[in-house]
């Protein structure tokens, strides 16, 4: 597939000449001790001041990888009050021996305020999909696991049918006027070799020849080690203020909710099923969620729950799968530039989108592993704006740019390709919501995770050469490595903060 979509913008367009209205705010008044001297004709006081106005504009307005320098002072005070006060060190009330509901979800960081739910019957299997609460942000989400053929093999026509599929089922979840979020992540994981293991002790025979007992063996230690496996998953995020009346009209609480929530979730299946082209999508359950959660902090842990679960078909009686409360970590620290749980250390990146464009599976490489036992987390986070919102950071856009237009022809100075080119983006965005097109808001996450004794910083390097080989531009999430893991490594919808607040 050739064409290349590059029609997107900064996630945050100034009120005038790129500055948004705090800043303007904070610069103005910065500026006024100038402008007095100034006034007063205090010719020595207004050439002494000008210089440090001058730092202190840069200290607001000057990004250093993706923060001002202000917001950097500000993050790394937070991050050391929050290590000497102990806030960043994480136990499990599991392994203490203080958890009271086994059914209570007791994860770190960010993902502190989810609660899990049996939802109402759903589906004509009449299953119990979980339904997922985050307090702190006052969301309910439901996580499916989705099976697709991928790209890498279909024709041109395929991948455009694809594509266009995931524009319209971002162009859903706007008109539903619910949804917040669509988190598609995708996990890249290194075969344990269990469900192999199952197979062979279920068809060896007692005399079977030892050539072929000695090849099978063979092949099971060369190829099993480099083997890796892909696992996929869908959240839907609904904010409360979204979904609080129409819940209140199907009866209130949680299962009002989940009630609600069941309409969306048969709208994005029909939509993943149809037009995007997955083969299979189910929503999961408690078990199957708890499960998820926690082959995403620990993946050595998979192959010990699948052997239980193929064991618990012959023997009914024997314990498989993990309780909510002990899904997270039995204890996690969050470092500068990485993040450590249990014997696991990951590093997460944030993927910055070129000014160039993507094409469709752009971010395949990043997905890789560059050495065996190495698992890839990527998370793509899509939130469709309402249009009345999206018409208002259109019309900004569109006033930020004119305005920046005029002063510079004032000026005399010339307009360059770039900024010919975001004022054309703009217009062609005003005519697509014109005609009923979706205006998404889009974050990539991609994490990367090895056992904690390999040399994570190395890792971390290798991931950040995948994004740039994927023609991306790959930002550390530094003094957030908790945060971004939870946002890249763990199926629960965390992750792009929406920081004007929710609708």
């Amino acid at each position: 597939m050739s064409a290349r979509y590059g029609d997107y913008a900064r996630d945050v367009s100034g009120w005038f000449l790129g500055m948004t209205g705090a800043q303007l705010a904070l610069v103005t008044l910065a500026g006024v001790p100038a402008l007095l001297a100034l006034n007063a004709r205090t010719w020595v006081l207004l050439v002494a001041y000008l210089p440090a106005w001058g730092v202190l504009a840069a200290v607001l307005l000057v990004p250093v990888r993706g923060r001002a320098t202000g917001r950097w002072l500000a993050d790394l005070c937070l991050h050391s009050i929050g290590g000497v006060m102990g806030w960043s060190v994480f136990g499990s009330a599991a392994v203490a021996g203080t958890a009271e509901d086994l059914s209570a979800a007791d994860l770190p960081g960010v993902l502190a305020g989810i609660r899990t739910h049996d939802g109402p019957p759903f589906g004509q299997l009449a299953g119990r999909p979980v339904i997922v609460q985050d307090q702190a942000a006052r969301t309910w989400a439901a996580v499916a696991r989705i099976s697709h053929p991928g790209i890498g093999l279909a024709e041109p026509d395929e991948r455009n049918r694809m594509g266009a599929g995931l524009a319209e089922l971002c162009e859903l979840a706007a008109r539903t006027d619910l949804v917040d979020v669509l988190a598609l992540q995708v996990r890249t994981v290194p075969d344990d070799g269990a469900e192999r293991a199952a197979w062979e002790h279920a068809h060896t025979r007692p005399g079977a020849p030892e050539l072929a007992v000695q090849v099978n063996v063979l092949l099971t230690e060369g190829l099993t080690p480099a083997a890796v496996r892909t696992e996929a998953f869908v959240t839907v995020v609904v904010g409360e203020r979204r979904i609080g009346r129409a819940a209140r009209e199907a009866g209130g609480g949680v299962d009002g909710r989940a009630r609600v929530l069941h309409g969306v979730m048969g709208e994005v299946e029909a939509a993943l099923r149809g037009p995007v082209g997955c083969t299979a999508v189910s929503w999961l359950d408690s078990a199957e969620l708890a499960a998820a959660v926690r082959t995403g902090f620990a993946p050595g842990d998979r192959g010990q729950l699948v052997a239980a679960d193929l064991a618990a078909t012959q023997n009914p009686d024997m314990a498989t799968g993990v309780p909510m409360a002990a899904a997270g970590p039995t204890r996690a620290r969050a470092e500068v530039r990485h993040y450590i749980h249990d014997a696991w250390a990951s590093v997460t990146d944030t993927v910055l989108l070129p000014d160039s464009g993507a094409v469709l599976g752009a971010l395949a490489p990043v997905l890789v592993p560059t050495t065996a036992g190495e698992r890839r987390c990527l998370t793509v986070f899509l939130g469709p704006l309402p249009l009345e919102r999206a018409t208002r950071l259109v019309g900004r856009e569109q006033m930020s740019a004119t305005t920046g237009s005029e002063l510079r022809a004032r000026m005399g100075f010339r307009e360059r390709a770039r900024q010919r080119r975001d004022t054309e983006r703009i217009g062609a965005a005003d005519e697509k919501l014109a005609v009923g097109r979706a205006l998404v808001r889009p974050a990539v996450a991609a994490c990367v995770t090895v056992p904690a004794t390999w040399p994570v910083d190395e890792h971390g390097r290798r991931l950040s050469a995948s994004v740039r080989a994927a023609g991306f531009v790959p930002l550390r999430l530094d003094l957030a490595q908790d945060s971004g893991f939870g946002a890249a490594a763990i199926p629960l919808g965390i992750g792009l903060p929406d920081r004007r607040g929710r609708r």
